[in-house]
């Protein structure tokens, strides 16, 4: 039924991505894994612009798992100074658009260097009224869990809760992200069919996407493919790319 009318309500509006495949991106064009992570934050750009324009209200990108400090010294160093440049560059153009940026993880384990990049770039952005950007960093979804536990906890020792209000709702309070809605379709890039341990209690219901492209690759039409798919999924119509791309909002300054 490709003439079913289809409104902007019908699209997800917390999308999250498992940006997947940078390395073997990378090695599939002979170059260094560094090579893939510099391309990666590319597609990022693509993607969030997209996301913008079709009026999803927010966007979490898994950037850096709690269990990547396992990888090689050489590229965790890398990957952190990937971070702080991009945090420097991508602000600008995401407080241009109206966007915010939030970042959610251990940010603790990290330099305070790179600590005082987050701080600011948050700050910058704080007041926009846009797309919420989130980036996940030194983030597992079983930590968000423990985190929220612990916070319940104290709260318990302090006689602020008792052990009769511990329910769904309050622990939801105090995961991240508890101002946002729960995330309605998750993509993971590159074959794989895993959530690795990716915002667990937030994607209890989504819709799970695995795209066989490498995330260098992931771009607006894959973008479009992911959301046609998701509609379709709900709402049980023969939605299609055109519909979704014409309802996507003029292109800004990205």
């Amino acid at each position: 039924m490709s003439d079913t009318v289809l409104s902007s309500q019908q699209l997800p509006q917390h999308i999250a991505f498992i940006m997947d495949g940078n390395g073997r991106w990378a090695k599939s064009k002979g170059k260094p894994r560094v090579f893939g992570h510099r391309a990666g934050v590319k597609s990022v750009r693509r993607t969030i612009r997209t996301a913008a324009r079709l009026g999803v209200k927010a966007v979490t990108l898994f950037a850096f798992s709690s269990e990547n400090w396992q990888r090689p010294e050489e590229e965790v160093s890398l990957l952190m100074e990937l971070f702080m440049v991009a945090l420097t560059n991508e602000v600008k153009r995401l407080h241009k658009n109206d966007l915010k940026l939030k970042v959610i993880g251990d940010t603790s384990a990290f330099s305070q260097r790179l600590q005082d990049k987050i701080a600011e770039a948050e700050a910058i952005t704080e007041n926009n009224k846009g797309m919420q950007v989130n980036v996940a960093a030194n983030y597992g979804g079983k930590w968000d869990i423990a985190q929220a536990t612990k916070r319940i906890a104290k709260q318990i020792e302090t006689g602020e809760v008792s052990v009769e209000e511990i329910d769904e709702a309050l622990l939801s309070k105090h995961m991240s992200l508890s101002d946002l809605p729960e995330v309605d379709l998750m993509i993971r890039t590159s074959g794989e069919s895993r959530i690795s341990n990716f915002m667990l209690w937030q994607m209890a219901y989504a819709e799970l996407y695995f795209c066989p492209c490498h995330w260098p690759d992931f771009d607006e039409d894959a973008l479009i493919e992911a959301v046609s798919w998701f509609v379709n999924r709900e709402r049980r119509f023969g939605c299609t790319g055109e519909q979704v791309k014409a309802l996507m909002t003029t292109e800004k300054g990205f």
